[in-house]
């Protein structure tokens, strides 16, 4: 039975409703723009060299180790027990964030909050699961706004509370525990969903194959790409069992509904990825989001660096409440701008990530902290315009299932390549570089990022315009019948 038959016309309200709030309340931590501020000052009084070298890479360590089995058990439990345990999470972070103390206690909170961060898989995937395909962009959007609503509104509430009120960075987190802690609580009132992407699917009966017709497709660009848009049956179910007859290699399926569910999750990637264009952009994706997760989890140490804490004002609730504001506006933009994103999207993908190590540099250069904060509303700006783009350039030739891989995926991969960057950089065993020295690293890691992609940009640019030459020659013109190589791909 389909799941619009499965649920009432308008039953979608209220688990939406019920996980905005939990996204709204957990989302809304107004402590953690002056987190370390909170962390140096006399609450805590650890210095510079233990927060960058001995905490703050327990957090990227623990969130790939806990991603991967977190993204499988999410889908196994049907989603509401990982929110629940999120809920958990946030709420032990933020008791050992207040009443911990010493290097330890805070590795702790940075261990909890890669689990935070590793269960928010189970945000973003609960509401496929609870209403049907015609609301997915709805709720989506609610979903999404409201996190990036609560948000801004903590940063200015912190600001506000800080410069004005001259609240202490206790009393933030404080109400950032009150906040997580409602979150836990609404965590408890969502419905458990009857089924999942993978593991509790829906019969293979139930599941329409779509017509290829996407005009982002390789296809539609000359190639032979696969459409990744087509539903395999279910693996998890009878019907889809009775349905799959051969494992990746050809041989005997697997008897085992995990191991089915592994398999085909194999298959779906295999091909999703021998899409060139899916491929780069994916790639793109990994090493930005891991460049750009560790510059935002360093920043702070940067900005204290620049202009102490105990010294001066601090405005970094200002900072990160324009950042996410100029970002979300970047991100809305892209919807009303009309580009050959096929042609020009990895020009783009260059251009911005040419911007993005200018900010960098700018921020490792600078003396002045205004022109630091200058450049991080730049760059946080200028990664969620192109990761915007770059999410609708993935998902546009996927399913909801095999887009949740490819995500999976590529996240796993930027946190390794971010799990290297911590160990070569920042960690003791590494090289171990002060705070201004890792800023100017960034900034080189994006300058390459962004000559791979001018190079590539300017060889499609020059594939495509000699291939509009030669179907626009006399010979071509006149030619009946067609080259026995077929079309040229510009994407080759």
């Amino acid at each position: 039975m389909a799941c619009s038959q499965i649920l009432p016309s308008r039953s979608w309200i209220y688990p939406t409703t019920i996980l905005c709030l939990f996204g709204f309340f957990s989302t809304l931590r107004p402590s953690e723009p002056f987190l370390i501020p909170y962390l140096s000052g006399p609450y805590k009084n650890l210095t510079s060299a233990e927060i960058t070298n001995e905490i703050l890479p327990v957090w990227t360590y623990s969130y790939l180790v806990l991603l991967l089995p977190v993204f499988v058990l999410t889908d196994f439990v049907r989603y509401k027990p990982v929110i629940v345990l999120q809920g958990v999470s946030y709420v032990i972070t933020w008791l050992l964030l207040l009443f911990g103390q010493g290097v330890q206690a805070m590795q702790a909170v940075e261990f909890f909050y890669g689990m935070v961060t590793a269960t928010e898989v189970a945000y973003f995937s609960y509401i496929y699961s609870m209403v049907s395909p015609e609301h997915y962009q709805r709720v989506s959007g609610y979903c999404r706004a409201i996190t990036l609503v609560a948000y801004t509104a903590a940063s200015v509430l912190a600001q506000v509370l800080v410069s004005l009120a001259k609240l202490s960075y206790f009393y933030l987190n404080v109400i950032t525990l009150a906040s997580v802690s409602a979150a836990f609580l609404s965590s408890l009132f969502l419905p458990m969903p009857r089924k999942s992407m993978f593991f509790h699917a829906k019969a293979s009966k139930d599941i329409q194959k779509p017509a290829c017709t996407n005009v982002a497709s390789d296809e539609a660009r000359g190639g032979e790409a696969p459409c990744c848009n087509e539903e395999k049956p279910a693996p998890g179910t009878a019907a889809a069992s009775a349905n799959w007859d051969d494992g990746p290699l050809g041989g005997p399926k697997p008897e085992n509904v995990a191991l089915r569910v592994f398999v085909q999750w194999f298959q779906d990637l295999k091909e999703c990825y021998s899409s060139k264009h899916l491929f780069y952009w994916s790639l793109w994706w990994a090493f930005s989001t891991a460049g750009f997760n560790q510059v935002l989890n360093y920043v702070q140490i940067l900005w204290d660096y620049k202009a102490p804490s105990q010294n001066s004002s601090v405005y970094n609730g200002a900072v990160e409440a324009i950042a996410t504001f100029g970002g979300a506006v970047a991100a809305f933009a892209v919807g009303y701008v009309k580009v050959n994103w096929d042609l020009l999207g990895e020009l783009a993908l260059a251009v911005f990530s040419v911007v993005n190590a200018g900010s960098l540099f700018l921020m490792h250069y600078t003396t002045n902290i205004w022109a630091c904060y200058a450049g991080y509303l730049t760059f946080k700006s200028s990664y969620m315009l192109l990761i915007t783009i770059a999410v609708f350039q993935i998902a546009v030739n996927l399913s909801v299932e095999r887009y949740a891989l490819v995500f999976g995926i590529n996240t796993f991969i930027a946190l390794v390549i971010q799990t290297l960057l911590t160990v070569i950089v920042v960690d003791p065993r590494g090289l171990n570089l002060p705070v201004s020295i890792q800023f100017l690293v960034y900034g080189s890691y994006f300058a390459v990022i962004a000559g791979i992609f001018l190079i590539r940009s300017l060889y499609i640019i020059y594939s495509a315009k000699c291939q509009k030459e030669v179907q626009s020659s006399p010979l071509s013109q006149n030619e009946q019948e067609p080259h026995p190589e077929g079309p040229t791909n510009v994407y080759s």
